[in-house]
């Protein structure tokens, strides 16, 4: 009997001024054989984040100004048609391929429609946030036909974790939480100094913020197991 070919996978990873980190991350997501395809979508950046990440091996986009995580996310989504999306954030800190692979297996197992990643073992201060808001994590796999239903990405800011935890509530689908052991990624206070920093921090609060009291029901069917 002959095998059925895999679902198509693409990685989207949107990056603002990420140019520490971004080559590492790239290099992991290019070499992986889950990996059909890496695109990078620059959010304005004015450092070499676009291009490291074009010489690390990813397709790259890049928006002429600074549009915001969910813009950048919808941007990437816009130039695919690949069945599974992962998104990943460019300022991952000791991603490995046994954790694309973890993030990427349910989803293309079939066993949910979408995994959430959530770092453990890493830092004391990433890890804590994510213990305590798993739903905030910007590392996500999905069917690409879960996206398609939510029309509110471009618009989402920082909230765009949010948005895809309400679509997910809301109808009810299966997600698992997946350990992502010895990951973690840089703060921002770290990679624009105490003040920048917590400016950026207080407004991506703000769009969270916004989005929290009608974003979170409790109805759901949504895997409450991690996955290790």
């Amino acid at each position: 009997m002959e095998r059925l070919a895999r679902p198509a996978v693409v990685v989207i990873v949107p990056a603002y001024d990420e140019e520490e980190t971004v080559s590492s991350v790239v290099s992991v997501l290019v070499d992986h054989p889950l990996v059909d395809e890496v695109i990078v979508v620059s959010d304005g950046s004015s450092d070499h984040t676009a291009d490291l990440a074009r010489k690390a091996g990813a397709r790259v986009v890049e928006l002429p100004e600074n549009m915001g995580k969910g813009a950048a996310m919808q941007t990437g989504l816009s130039l695919t048609a690949a069945d599974v999306v992962l998104f990943l954030d460019a300022d991952l800190i000791g991603l490995r391929p046994e954790h694309v692979e973890r993030m990427l297996g349910p989803v293309l197992e079939g066993e949910v429609q979408m995994t959430v990643g959530v770092f453990e073992g890493g830092r004391g201060a990433t890890d804590f946030a994510q213990q305590i808001a798993p739903f905030l994590s910007g590392q996500r796999a999905m069917r690409r036909t879960v996206l398609d239903d939510i029309d509110d990405m471009s618009d989402s800011g920082y909230g765009v974790e949010v948005a895809l935890t309400r679509y997910m509530r809301r109808h009810h689908a299966n997600v698992a939480e997946v350990v992502l052991e010895d990951l973690t990624h840089r703060m921002k206070e770290e990679k624009r100094g105490l003040v920048k920093g917590f400016a950026s921090r207080m407004k991506m609060y703000w769009e969270i913020a916004k989005l929290l009291p009608k974003d979170l029901p409790r109805e759901g069917k949504e895997t409450k197991d991690r996955v290790r």
